[in-house]
């Protein structure tokens, strides 16, 4: 039986206001939210990492067509990778005559440098001991 709730709240709501059920909230816009999940789904292929990885590293620029060989795909999926990282803002460019030059934007930098202290952090403590740690935390939360 649900009792009378003067105020107007459901049960669900009285819950949350009790300080039982709480509603999660971040500080992140909707639009923070959309540009954090393009940037992430940017670099979600291998292709296009590692292309951010060897613009990143390079000094000056560098043209699509020195990423060819060194990435193992065609001049298109180059192309498509170097696009899509510019339209997430991971990289600038510019024109020189019928070449394209890339750099990375200092956002690709930034988020390549958190993902190399990440991945150190992970190292030092072992991959099976992160996979245990994660398993166990997965199965209390059940």
């Amino acid at each position: 039986m649900v009792g009378n709730i003067s105020s107007g709240e459901s049960s669900e709501g009285s819950a949350a206001a009790s300080g039982c059920c709480t509603v999660a909230t971040h500080p992140l816009t909707d639009r923070d939210l959309a540009t954090d999940v393009e940037t992430l789904a940017a670099v979600g292929s291998e292709t296009r990492y590692e292309a951010l990885r060897l613009v990143a590293a390079s000094e000056g620029g560098t043209c699509g067509c020195e990423l060819e060989p060194a990435l193992g795909v065609s001049q298109g999926a180059v192309s498509q990778a170097l696009s899509r990282l510019y339209d997430a803002g991971l990289l600038t460019r510019r024109k020189e005559g019928r070449w394209r030059y890339y750099d990375a934007t200092a956002r690709a930098e930034r988020l390549l440098a958190v993902l190399d202290a990440t991945r150190s952090t992970a190292e030092t403590r072992g991959i099976d001991e992160t996979r245990s740690t994660d398993d166990t935390a997965e199965g209390s939360r059940s």
